[in-house]
């Protein structure tokens, strides 16, 4: 996929599930049990043990994938060799913006703040993941595009299918949903998903 098309694939669907597990195998499985529930945009975090190996044995299964909780220019490299086709950071780190770019990769930095929003807009950021959003609410995505309304944003951390949707209200792209997309048995994780898809049809 160009570029362009992996952004575009992340504002159609509206949605970006976070897959954070202890190790790997977990991962892997948890991502297909998400997909199954019709989440075609998933982001494995590298705090997974051996997450660059989870994204190689999900690199062919059809969704979108890409690598969060990216820290550094080589971890950035070694994610998009392992096949993520979008990076996600906690925190504004240019060196990731020009690693994932230099592979054509579209990179999600982490923001808190409309300066670092902007911060993260002139480095070169595709979409802006405003974390922690829970601590935030989504009158604060509302306040932020009224004077930055070229922002693109995905709130991420404490956003669930109560209140996904506010969050698309407010103005955000996607959402980045996590924690409550992956508690339970893998039957819990898909019917989860699918509750996420239908908040935000």
């Amino acid at each position: 996929m160009h570029h362009w098309e992996v952004t575009s694939t992340i504002a159609e669907s509206k949605v970006v599930g976070i897959i954070r597990t202890a190790a790997a195998g977990e991962a892997v499985q948890a991502a297909r049990a998400v997909a199954a529930g019709g989440i075609e945009v998933l982001e494995v975090a590298l705090t997974t043990r051996d997450g660059l190996e989870a994204i190689r044995e999900l690199r062919d299964d059809g969704v979108l994938l890409g690598a969060g909780t990216v820290l550094d220019a080589a971890t950035a490299r070694l994610a998009c060799l392992a096949g993520a086709r979008f990076l996600v950071t906690p925190a504004v780190l240019p060196e990731v913006i020009e690693a994932g770019h230099a592979y054509g990769v579209p990179v999600l930095p982490g923001a808190a703040t409309p300066t670092e929003i902007l911060a993260a807009l002139r480095a070169g950021a595709d979409l802006v993941k405003v974390f922690p959003a829970g601590q935030l609410g989504p009158g604060f995505v509302r306040a932020v595009l009224a004077a930055l309304p070229q922002a693109p944003l995905v709130p991420t951390g404490g956003v669930d299918a109560g209140n996904a949707a506010q969050w698309l209200a407010a103005g955000a792209v996607a959402v980045g949903c996590g924690g409550a997309l992956t508690r339970g048995s893998l039957e819990d994780m898909t019917k989860a998903a699918v509750a996420l898809k239908q908040a935000v049809a």
